[in-house]
Formats: C-alpha cells, structure tokens, sequence
C-alpha cells in the first residue's frame, strides 16, 4: 500500500495533520511574501451586498448558512441557473428525474480550491481558461471546494444541465476547525435538520441537484443520531422539493463516530448509504472492493461510487494515465465510478498541449466505460461547438469581438469526437478549432488532411436519442471549405422494428456523380434543398436538407468528408479559391441545426419586453474620462421568457453625428435575465448609452439588433 493511503487509513489524525500543512505551504509557495515596505494595500473584506462584477463564492460559516444571508447578496440573482435537466428519452442516458439503473460516472471537480476562472457569472478573460466538453461520458458532476458550503458556479450547472449531467454542491468539515462546526451542527436533532434545510433551500433557488455530503471529522459515539437526523433530513427535503435530486455520503466518519476511511461500503458507513442517495468511497481501495461493496449495497449497487484520484495519491492503479485500469475493475464488478480532480491534465499541464491531453486522458475513460449520454433528444437541437473558451465571437459569420474570454454558459451541446491517438494515420485529423474563424460563437470544427479523388472519411459528431414524428425535420449547417473538398452528414436511424437505415445527407455538387457514389452505401442519399452564401468574404456557405423518419429514432450523426470522382468537375474549374494540391482536403463545419417545421424561432417585438437599469453609478477614471456601471434587467410583458436560452448584450455608444447600430459594440452574454455592467468607458462627445438585448432562441437563431429590446441611459452633462 502507498505511504499516503497508509497513513490515510491507519493514522487518520496525522494524515488530516499532514493535508493541512501541504494546503498551508501551497497557499504560500503560490503568494510568497513580498519584502518589508513592498506589501501592496489589503483589499476591502469582501461585501456581497455591494454592486460589483457578479461572482460565485462559497460559504464560509454555519452562521452565513443559518441566516440565509446569501439572498441579500447583489450576487444571489447572477448565479441562478435557469437551465434545466432535459427529460430521459427512450430509457436512454442520464437526464430526467431518475439516474438511469446501470454503473454510472461521477466526476469530482477539484482545481486549485475552486473559484478560478469559473467564479465570474458572465465570463472571464482567459481564453486558456479549463473546462470539460465530455459530457457525454459523464452522468453526475460535483463541484468541490475545502470551504465549509461550496455552491457550484451557475456556468457548470448550465453546461452540464444541458447535456443532461447532475450537478451536486459540496458541505464538508475537516481538521480542527471542521470539528468545531459539527459540533454545533450536531447541538440537537433540530438544529442538525435545521441546516439540512438551508442546504436544500440554496440547491434549489440556485437550481442545481443537491449534495456531496464529505463529514471528514472524529464525533463523539453520541453526536451520531444527529448526524443520521442531518443526513436523512437532507435528503428527504431534497427529494420533496426537487424531484431526481441527490445527496451522496463520502466515506469518511464511520458510524461510530471515528474518521476511518473504509474504501469500501461495508457496516461501518451503511447506515449513511441507507439514508441517501449513494456513497463516495475512499481512493485506497483493493482489487476485491467494488465486488465486496456491490454484495453489501445488493439492489443498490449502482449507488455505490468507488472513488478514483487521477493525482494517483494512493489510489488503486495510480490514476493519471492509468485511471483506466481502476475503471476497468470497477466495471466489471458493475458498480459507479467517481472520478476525483480530472483537472490534473491541466494543471500539470500534460503535453503538448491541454486540447489534445484532455482528449486523450477522456478517451481512456470512453475506451473502459463508454458514452453514457445520448443527444439531440429533442428538437429544435443546436450546436455551434463553443468549448466555452476561446479568443474572439462571431454572430452569423460576422465577427464581433477579438478578445480572450471564458464562459462555460456559452457552451453548446458538445460534439462526441473519437479520439484517435497520437499518430497521424488517419487520413483526415478532426478538431475543435477556437483560433480559426468562427460561424457563430467561438469554435469549429476543422477536418484537414488528404483524400484522393472518391474518397470520404466519416467522423462521429453526436450518438442521439431522438424519435422523429410525422412532420418532416430539417437539417442546416454551415461549412467552409477549400477546392473540391466537401462536406455531408450521414445519419443513422432505427425503425419501429429496431431495423438500422442509414441516410446521407450530401453537400451541393454534381447530383449524379454524387449518387453514383454513395447510393450503394445508403439507404437514401438527398441532395441539399437550399444553399446560401454568407456574405462575400465569410466563405461560408449554409446548406438546409430535409427529411421525413416518421417513427424512426436519429441514434447517430457523423460528418462525412469527401471528394467526388473527378478530376476536375466544372464546381471545381469555376471555383477562383487557390488550390490546395490535387489530395489536400480542408473543410471548417461551422455549426448545425436541427429543427421541424414549426420549431423556427418567433421573437416578440422589442415594445413588448420591459427593460430598466437599478444601481446606477458614475464615476471618473484617472484621466477624467467617464465611467458607468449599472444593472439591466428586463422581463417579456407577458409569460417569462423561459423558451429563450440567452441573451447577448451590446451597446450603441451614441453620439449626434452617429447613425444606428453603426458602433454597436458586443458587450456579454446572460442566460438569467440580468446583466451588469461594470466602468464602461464612456467616450467624450457620447450623448447615450443603449443597451440592446439581443434575444437568441434555442435553434440559434437571434433576433435583429434593431429589433431588439434596449435600455437608454443618457450620459451626464452631455
């Protein structure tokens, strides 16, 4: 056994000892000390109360969570997440109310304490920023932080509600301090049911899923009828006021009130297991744990998680590139996995680079486990392939801002890409691009490589769930490429009678050389119905096809790379883009779109919303020149806007010589409908500020920005 998970397991006191000094000398080796007469001012204590740039942050103290402080925070409202967890569909992966009955992934997010990046509501500025885009192998997420309540950032819960993934808070108490907080926890059965409510509460407003619940302390034998009262409370409230919530035991403090990691559910931590929703088991376990523990569990062995450090801190198969040996193991004892700090490729910054690590390190887990979330399930379905990160914004193929930034709200659903290793044999290298310009948001879709005349290479986007009506469905997408490369989509259908038709949806060309082709291939190959250019310059170009399935399931989706047979068709001799050699193939998949007849988005008119500004503040910079900050909020006249998954914000700095939209100016995104607005420099000669709120539909469609709702602010002694 590893000396650290000795320790960990057999002197329990010292190992806590040991975590705490490494937690100290880590804080200090990241801020040492500056020399005497150097040290910059203190900042002001942190006040919530105050207007300000809106964060995500954690509770520090049981009194925060007892007075309910936090919804008197200018920040409570930024950090609501509206989206929800979309319905299962077919039985298929997670989603829906009930995690699905097979062995289950949870992914424990622990990154540096947590609040990095991911702390500010309407993005930050790293472009490098981390983030996760396999969602599709993921059915549970928890966001982990050592602070006393850590409540996840809305942009995790957006991003993963969205792909169908549960997100769970953490409450923990460790070391000395921790011990003092479960005492007063655990005064009474009414004070310990007491807090369990105000976590519910905060799970709820903020709308993720519930809680990790991590009690990394030693209590008294007595303490532990008060800690059973907290923890079945818990998740009795959780249930009744979030149907499919969770609420998931660490093992850590065994029910006899001694903090002994067991590494397996056995009769030392069942009583919690009975109380809840599932159980997180310690890293140090051995081959024979998941077998042990699924006998113990019985009907409820998917509820039990065995736990997996990818740091390989004396975890079973030592993690890092390896975690795929624990998982295999855990598999085959058909129990759940909990994946703990997957953010180890980014911060030991794996070569040669975070993309193509986080691919590889994801597609061990895909290879051992496979893909556990299955979309589109529902239409209209959209996805433009943003990570969440990149270094500019396009709007329709137009770009409208060139500097770094990160939001994990902004990203769509996420294309399933096979990773395929670290050589280059495969004719045709497929990735997300965030440098290349972009057809709406802040990525793409690249295929470079080499074909030959007549040849194709397919590449999965997305495994789906979708089971298709009557009416036909439309597929639009938009795509840039050089020469004679081209770019179609091959989908994959099962019948009523689970009868496989595969359809080929193919780009604009020679109608005949194209059937000639594929024909063979597919059950049905069309031919696109419309074909738009955007723009002159762009080079995209949206192709729209539709098709009727009524009855059929759409399982997958895959881009279809290929060059038709010939040498030089007349497309390609009236094509003026330079050559790129008679195999080089290069084509960008901007975006994609699937929708039916009646799913077109239908924006209400701008009179019909109310928009207004609150904590308006003016202020000057050192240069004299005007600043603003304020808050927008706006809300339809009618109904809420909930079928309106964001909003992006701009601003016409508007002067007497200006004309409309001629300087609007890309500000943010909201998906809560607020935004706030912090020193905007207000240039000398500006009349007026307006805000327009861009309304986008969940087809990716967004309303005109003349059309749009705004707000009027006019400047001071202008």
């Amino acid at each position: 056994m590893p000396l650290l998970a000795y320790i960990k397991t057999h002197y329990p006191r010292t190992f806590s000892a040991f975590k705490y000094l490494r937690s100290f000398l880590s804080s200090i080796m990241e801020n040492p000390t500056t020399t005497a007469g150097d040290d910059p001012p203190a900042p002001p204590p942190f006040d919530p109360s105050i207007p300000a740039v809106p964060i995500s942050y954690p509770l520090q103290t049981l009194d925060q969570l007892e007075s309910r402080a936090y919804f008197n925070s200018f920040h409570y409202p930024f950090n609501q997440s509206p989206v929800k967890l979309p319905p299962a569909a077919g039985g298929g992966g997670g989603g829906g109310v009930d995690l699905p009955q097979r062995p289950r992934i949870l992914v424990c997010h622990d990154m540096a304490g947590g609040y990095t990046d991911d702390k500010f509501v309407q993005g930050g500025t790293n472009g490098d920023a981390y983030a996760i885009w396999h969602w599709y192998l993921i059915d549970v997420f928890v966001y982990f932080s050592h602070n006393l309540v850590t409540l996840p950032p809305p942009c995790w819960t957006n991003t993963a509600h969205r792909h169908g993934v549960k997100v769970l808070g953490t409450f923990i108490m460790e070391w000395d301090e921790g011990k003092k907080r479960a005492d007063e926890l655990l005064t009474t059965k009414e004070s310990a049911e007491m807090y369990a409510e105000r976590l519910a509460e905060l799970a709820v407003a903020l709308g993720f899923d519930g809680w990790l619940i991590n009690m990394e302390v030693n209590l008294d034998v007595g303490q532990i009828p008060n800690l059973k009262a907290f923890v079945g409370h818990l998740s009795e409230t959780m249930h009744s006021s979030l149907p499919g919530s969770l609420v998931i035991w660490y093992d850590s403090v065994t029910v006899d009130g001694d903090l002994s990691w067991q590494n397996q559910l056995n009769d030392k931590n069942k009583t919690f297991f009975d109380l809840c929703d599932g159980i997180f088991v310690n890293y140090s376990w051995e081959e024979n744990f998941p077998k042990l523990s699924a006998d113990v569990a019985a009907d409820r062995k998917f509820d039990v998680y065995m736990g997996i450090d990818v740091f390989g801190r004396g975890t079973y198969g030592d993690g890092e590139w390896t975690t795929n040996v624990a998982l295999d193991v855990i598999k085959k004892n058909d129990v759940s996995a909990a994946i703990f700090a997957p953010g180890w490729v980014y911060e030991t910054k794996q070569s040669p680079d975070f993309q193509t690590a986080q691919n590889r390190w994801w597609g061990l887990v895909e290879k051992s486990w496979g893909i556990v979330q299955n979309y589109p399930k529902a239409l209209p379905f959209y996805s433009n392939f943003d990570q969440g990160h990149g270094f500019h914004i396009y709007s329709n193929g137009n770009q409208v801002s060139q500097t770094s930034w990160n939001n994990l709200s902004s990203q769509s659903f996420q294309p399933c890409i096979e990773y395929s290793g670290d050589s280059t044999t495969q004719p045709i290298q497929v990735s997300i691009d965030l440098k290349g310009s972009s057809f709406n948001g802040g990525g793409n879709i690249t295929f470079t490589g080499n074909l030959n005349n007549g040849a194709e290479f397919t590449a999965r986007l997305f495994r789906g769930e979708l089971l298709l009506s009557d009416s036909s469905i439309h597929f639009k997408y938009s795509v840039k490429s050089s020469g004679n490369s081209l770019l179609g989509l091959a989908l994959e259908f099962s019948s009523p009678t689970k009868e496989t038709k595969a359809v080929f949806l193919a780009a604009s060309g020679n109608t005949l050389l194209t059937m000639n082709q594929f024909s063979r291939f597919y059950t049905n190959v069309i031919m696109p119905r419309g074909v738009t250019k955007v723009g002159e310059e762009s080079g995209w170009v949206l192709q729209e096809s539709s098709i009727n399935m009524s009855g059929h399931t759409l399982k997958e989706i895959r881009a279809v790379c290929y060059k038709l047979k010939l040498e030089k068709s007349p497309a390609v001799a009236a094509d003026k883009t330079p050559s790129h050699g008679p195999s080089e193939y290069n084509a960008v998949l901007g975006d994609i779109k699937i929708f039916s007849g009646g799913d077109n988005s239908n924006f209400p008119p701008s009179d019909s919303w109310l928009v207004g500004g609150e904590f308006v503040s003016w202020s000057l910079d050192s240069k004299g020149s005007k600043k603003l900050s304020v808050k927008i909020v706006w809300q339809p006249k009618i109904g809420d806007g909930d079928i309106f998954p964001k909003y992006n914000v701009y601003v016409d700095k508007v002067t007497s010589s200006s004309s409309e939209n001629q300087d609007c100016e890309f500000i943010g995104e909201a998906v809560v409908k607020t935004f706030y607005v912090s020193d905007l420099e207000v240039p000398s000669g500006t009349s007026g500020l307006k805000f327009r709120i861009q309304v986008c539909g969940p087809d990716g469609d967004r309303q005109k920005l003349e059309e749009s709702p705004f707000f009027l602010v006019k400047v001071e002694g202008s």
